[in-house]
């Protein structure tokens, strides 16, 4: 028995340290990809609980930007990069660099995760170590997580990701096969079946869709969109009343219940991208980076299908066929580029007309769809 327990004792002192250890919770990270690093913090100061928790930002990790958090004060600290990266086609050569979260009261016995978001440069070459130290301060001392060498054993090592391969086709608008979409999760969020309908050459407008569904407790809303194949992304709702189109944006976001499902579908809840920096075609993906009200922000590939399509490559469900022919020329008027003015804070009536070959044609067709989680 004497033995037993010795030896029991023996293998938690060994494994007490490396669960003690503030860590991250990505661990591989492909280059050239936007993503959030979210760092774990397991206890305090011997004892003490922790009331700052400052992370410096490795170089290679650019266009970041910290999350912030209820019952604690954010500061941030920018410095210049060792060399500028594009994002999105703009140069950066400068930017943020340190973050600390201040004025908390994170309990020993607690646990909480601080978040940052930013890219990797699409140059890190496959297998590069890059190192977040991180420092928790308490009232009488400090968790020390700074020690960037990868040595094995060492007392406090610094969070770090692993930089995998690059994903192909990078930011923005790729030419690769847009194959079946990919669940994408944030949080309680799922994001599923994302596609959008393929464009003509000269059309100022396209739609994005996907369901999203939320896991949680908590209602979420989604409050913004951006993508660098559109000059702004907005999100509308367009709804049949009678005989007539009503369309209007949702300049308060789009609500995502609890426990419940919401899609974007042709003729329903929709993504408006406006000012197209090309024709969106059929195969190619686009990227858009959703920001939700609790849960965050995250990047998701849009899939482009046929000008017809009912849904992402390879899970075409079939939709609601009835409305996609109805109301393709009859919207020129209400929605071409003129969109500039947010739909007058109101909603557009838009009649059914002949069928023809209307450059908003990917907008329609289909219903808006909220299901029981």
């Amino acid at each position: 028995m004497t033995r037993t327990l010795c030896m029991a004792g023996l293998l938690a002192a060994l494994a007490a340290p490396a669960l003690a250890h503030a860590t991250l919770e990505q661990a591989d990270v492909p280059a050239g990809t936007t993503t959030k690093i979210t760092l774990r913090v397991p206890h305090g100061c011997k004892g003490e609980a922790t009331h700052t928790v400052r992370m410096t930002l490795p170089e290679g990790f650019y266009a970041a930007k910290p999350m912030p958090k209820a019952g604690w004060t954010l500061s941030t600290v920018d410095g210049p990069y060792a060399q500028p990266y594009d994002n999105h086609g703009t140069e950066m050569t400068e930017g943020l660099r340190e973050v600390t979260w201040s004025d908390g009261d994170l309990k020993d016995s607690q646990y909480d995760e601080f978040t940052v978001r930013g890219t990797l440069g699409a140059g890190i070459a496959p297998g590069t170590v890059l190192y977040f130290p991180s420092l928790q301060t308490c009232a009488n001392g400090t968790a020390d997580w700074t020690d960037t060498s990868g040595a094995p054993g060492v007392a406090n090592p610094a969070p770090s990701i692993t930089v995998t391969a690059a994903q192909a086709g990078g930011h923005g608008m790729h030419t690769g096969h847009a194959g079946a979409a990919e669940d994408r999760v944030l949080g309680d969020l799922t994001i599923t079946g994302a596609f959008a309908r393929a464009t003509l050459p000269n059309a100022p407008v396209g739609g994005g869709f996907f369901t999203v569904t939320n896991a949680g407790a908590q209602d979420d809303r989604l409050v913004a969109v951006h993508s660098p194949a559109a000059g702004r992304v907005e999100i509308h709702e367009m709804s049949m009343q009678g005989d007539v189109m009503k369309m209007r944006e949702l300049e308060d976001g789009l609500p995502i219940p609890a426990g419940e499902s919401v899609t974007l579908t042709p003729g329903g809840y929709h993504l408006m991208l406006m000012d197209l920096a090309g024709p969106l075609k059929q195969g190619e993906t686009v990227t858009l980076r959703l920001t939700f009200e609790h849960a965050g922000e995250i990047e998701i590939p849009l899939a482009i299908g046929a000008p017809n399509a009912k849904g992402a490559p390879g899970m075409d469900h079939g939709m609601d066929h009835g409305m996609d022919h109805g109301m393709d020329h009859g919207m020129d008027h209400g929605m071409d580029h003129g969109m500039d003015h947010k739909m007058d804070h109101g909603s557009h009536d838009m009649a059914p007309q002949k069928e023809g070959a209307n450059h908003l044609a990917p907008l329609t067709g289909g219903t808006a769809e909220r299901k029981e989680g």
